[in-house]
C-alpha cells in the first residue's frame, strides 16, 4: 500500500473525472489524502479518501486577482494562488510521508508542490492536454499586444516562488499545463488535437465516469421510451433565463421530449410558463439521462463533452467560456455535432440546426466512431493500471 497526495483545487469539470480513479485507488489498497475546496468534501468523502481543505473564498480571489483578459494574466492569477496552497498543504501534511503525488492539469501549484516536496508526480488532465510545443503554439497566436507590465508580473512572480519556495519557474506553460512524467488525460487519443505530437509519457484513457455519489432523484421511467433532447449549460456558467426562454420557443408543443438542467443558482419560478414537453430541474443525473438521450445541447465543457460522445449522443455545442471554444471546434471537426453561437442565436436556428442534426446519417456514424474509441480506453479503471505501472517504474 503507498499513500497518495491528491491535489484538486477546480471545478466540477476537474474534480468528477477523479472520484472513480480515487475509488480505483482505494480499492486496490492505496491510502488518498485528497486537498480541495470545502464544497466537494462529502463528494470525495464517500470514496474513502481522507479530505482536506484549503480556503476556496482566498483562492478565488487570488485567481482573480491576476485578471482575465489575457492568457498570461491567467498564468499569473495562478502564481498568486501559490501563497494560499502552498502553506496550507505543508502545514497539513507535516510530519507526514507520501510515496506519489497526483495534481490537477491547472488548480493547486501541483508541479510546485511536486518540486517541494520531491515526489514523483502524475498529472490529472481534465481537459485536451498540451505539449510545451502546443501551447507555445496557442500563446504565441494570443500574445498580440498583451501589455508589458503583465510580462513584469510574471516575472515578478517567478523570482517570488524562487525565494520563497526555492523552485524555479522557467516558463509559463510549467504553471498553466502542471507537466509531469506522466498525464493522465480523459478523452480519447482520437479526440485530442494534434494528437500525434503527444509521446507514451501521455496516457489517454477515456472518459472516467462514475456514480457522482449524489442523493438527488430524477424520475427516469418519465423519459424511457421516449428519446428526448437534453439541454445543459453546465454548472458554472448557467444563469442563461433568456437561454432557456428561446428553448422554450424553440422546443415547446413539438413532438420533442426536452429535458433541461439550469443549475442549482437559477430559480425554475423564473422561466414563466414550462412547456408541456418540458421537464426543467435545477439539477439532472447527466449520464443516466444520456442513456436515453438522442440530441445533446450543451456548453461544451469536457467532461459534458466526453460523457455525450461516450453515450453515443450527438451534439449541439454552445460554447460559453474558458476552453469550451476549442472542444465544439473539434467535436465539428470530427463531425459529431455542430456549433452555435450564443450571442446572435434565435430560435428558429436552434430549431434548424436540431432538425439538421438529427436527420443526418453522417453525425450518427461520427458519433458511432468516437464512441467506440471513448468506451475502448478503458476509463478509470486504465487510469489507475497506468499509475500502478508508474509505480513499478518508479519503485514505488
Amino acid at each position: 500500500m503507498a499513500r497518495v497526495l491528491f491535489i484538486n483545487g477546480g471545478s466540477e469539470g476537474h474534480i468528477n473525472p477523479t472520484i472513480g480513479v480515487v475509488q480505483e485507488l482505494i480499492s486496490r489498497g492505496e491510502e488518498v489524502v485528497y486537498f480541495t475546496f470545502e464544497d466537494f468534501r462529502e463528494r470525495i468523502e464517500k470514496t474513502g479518501a481522507t479530505v482536506r481543505t484549503f480556503d476556496i473564498q482566498k483562492f478565488l480571489k487570488a485567481f482573480i486577482s491576476g485578471g482575465r483578459n489575457y492568457l498570461l494574466e491567467r498564468i499569473n492569477g495562478l502564481l498568486h494562488t501559490a501563497d494560499i496552497v502552498i502553506p496550507s498543504v505543508l502545514e497539513q501534511i507535516e510530519g507526514e510521508h507520501f510515496d506519489y503525488i497526483i495534481h490537477d492539469s491547472m488548480f493547486g501549484c501541483g508541479y510546485l508542490l511536486a518540486q517541494i516536496l520531491k515526489l514523483p508526480a502524475i498529472n490529472s488532465c481534465t481537459s485536451f492536454a498540451q505539449t510545451k510545443a502546443t501551447f507555445d503554439k496557442m500563446s504565441e497566436q494570443l500574445s498580440n499586444e498583451i501589455p508589458k507590465h503583465i510580462y513584469d508580473e510574471f516575472q515578478s512572480l517567478t523570482v517570488m516562488v524562487k525565494e520563497k519556495y526555492d523552485v524555479e519557474i522557467h516558463s509559463p506553460y510549467e504553471v498553466f499545463c502542471n507537466p509531469a512524467p506522466l498525464t493522465i488525460v480523459y478523452t480519447a487519443r482520437e479526440f485530442q488535437p494534434f494528437n500525434e505530437a503527444f509521446d507514451q509519457t501521455y496516457k489517454f484513457v477515456g472518459p472516467s465516469i462514475s456514480s457522482r455519489l449524489t442523493e438527488e432523484s430524477f424520475d427516469l421511467t418519465a423519459i424511457k421510451g421516449k428519446k428526448p433532447i437534453y439541454i445543459s449549460l453546465g454548472t458554472v456558467f448557467n444563469q442563461a433565463i433568456d437561454f432557456y426562454k428561446l428553448c422554450f420557443k424553440a422546443f415547446g408543443d413539438t413532438d420533442h421530449t426536452v429535458v433541461m438542467s439550469i443549475g442549482k443558482k437559477a430559480q425554475i419560478s423564473d422561466l414563466g410558463n414550462i412547456p408541456k414537453n418540458f421537464i426543467v430541474k435545477n439539477y439532472v443525473p447527466q449520464t443516466e439521462v444520456l442513456k436515453y438521450t438522442k440530441l445533446f445541447i450543451t456548453h461544451g465543457g469536457m467532461n459534458s463533452t466526453n460523457e455525450g460522445l461516450y453515450y453515443g449522443v450527438p451534439l449541439i455545442v454552445i460554447p460559453q467560456s474558458a476552453d469550451q471554444p476549442i472542444i465544439a471546434e473539434q467535436v465539428a471537426n470530427i463531425g459529431a455535432g455542430i456549433k452555435l453561437q450564443m450571442q446572435s442565436l434565435t430560435s428558429n436556428q436552434l430549431r434548424e440546426a436540431t432538425d439538421h442534426v438529427l436527420n443526418r446519417l453522417s453525425f450518427h456514424k461520427a458519433v458511432a466512431n468516437i464512441r467506440e474509441s471513448f468506451q475502448k480506453s478503458g476509463g478509470y479503471h486504465q487510469a489507475v493500471n497506468e499509475i500502478f505501472e508508474f509505480k513499478r517504474q518508479y519503485d514505488i
